[in-house]
């Protein structure tokens, strides 16, 4: 009873930790959002962008980082909630911003389930190729629907209604940056409840181990053809935030660099940590836009460096290798 009592104690306390480094982390995240603010109030379409782009690496995450899923083509979900977005105001006039993100939900949705159907029968190389065979499928199919998709010219003609009736999005970005900051923590803190429920341990059990968790009754197809819905949804979100600030979507959206550039974040940050796929996106875009302002002719090399000192040096991500360390010191220092 005793030993029981002790368990209990111990878990209740490691929760009540995980809680604090949580509220500690959105309370850094929502500092940094008022510093981007008041500090460039002029580059907010950037910072909006960023927190798109966020969107989509965090989705990346769940199937890569927690599920062990190698893949080359998740922007096709982040392109899918981007067309679903702007199709439902170009087309037909529903232009109210809450709408066009559950738009861009279902259309990422929908789409991570098809990716995941495809992509989940295979492993390894083959699973890798099918993710980019998916996402060249995805673009040309949006090329070839110009009718719908606007082509090779993109769709035009998105707008948004003012926020709850009453925030116009105006040309600055404000209401679109303080909507991307908004949509950024609930999503953050709805993963991080998915990630510690018993079925984000689940997907973590199947990277680990499918053989065994298939031994134990369950099914780890299903499981992740869930996850990669979810992840659509998320990668969704990312996508409608785009249509909705940039008013405007194009076929990168739904390009393979968009995709190979999502995975780079998250390797840059951290693979199985969402804090990491935030620091990853974070890094890589603002070093990516100050160093090609700097030196536009040679900042490819610049980026190529730090990406290989990051992987050679601190092999689990910026972000992951720093946690690492201030675990080891916290457990030295008791």
């Amino acid at each position: 009873m005793a030993i029981t009592m002790d368990s209990a104690a111990i878990a209740a306390a490691s929760k009540r930790r995980a809680l604090g480094r949580d509220a500690a982390a959105i309370a850094v995240i929502l500092v940094l959002a008022a510093v981007g603010y008041l500090l460039f109030p002029d580059n907010l379409a950037l910072l909006t962008r960023l927190i798109a782009i966020a969107l989509l690496v965090l989705s990346l995450d769940l199937v890569t980082g927690y599920c062990g899923v190698a893949t080359l083509g998740h922007a096709a979900l982040f392109g899918a909630g981007a067309y679903a977005a702007g199709i439902v105001s170009a087309h037909y006039g529903i232009n109210d911003p809450l709408v066009m993100t559950v738009a861009g939900i279902l259309g990422g949705a929908i789409a991570g389930l098809i990716c995941g159907i495809v992509i989940l029968r295979a492993q390894g190389l083959p699973q890798l190729v099918l993710s980019i065979s998916l996402i060249y499928l995805f673009h040309e199919f949006a090329n070839k629907a110009s009718d719908w998709t606007g082509g090779s010219d993109g769709l035009s003609g998105i707008s948004a209604d003012p926020l709850l009736g009453l925030f116009e999005f105006d040309l600055y970005g404000h209401t679109a940056y303080i909507y991307a900051v908004a949509l950024l923590l609930i999503i953050l803190i709805l993963l991080r409840f998915l990630v510690r429920s018993p079925f984000g341990m689940l997907c973590r059990g199947i990277k680990e181990d499918s053989l065994r968790i298939r031994a134990m009754g369950a099914s780890p197809k299903a499981a992740l053809i869930k996850m990669y819905v979810i992840s659509g949804a998320v990668a969704g979100v990312g996508g409608a935030l785009n249509a909705i600030s940039t008013q405007v979507v194009g076929l990168d959206s739904l390009s393979f660099t968009q995709s190979a550039e999502a995975l780079v974040m998250l390797v840059l940050g951290g693979t199985g940590s969402l804090f990491g796929a935030l620091a990853g996106t974070v890094i890589f875009m603002l070093f990516e836009d100050y160093v090609s302002a700097a030196n536009p002719f040679h900042w490819l090399t610049i980026v190529g460096a730090l990406l290989i000192l990051v992987v050679l040096f601190a092999p689990k991500g910026i972000y992951g290798t720093a946690a690492a360390y201030l675990a080891r010191s916290g457990e030295a220092r008791s």
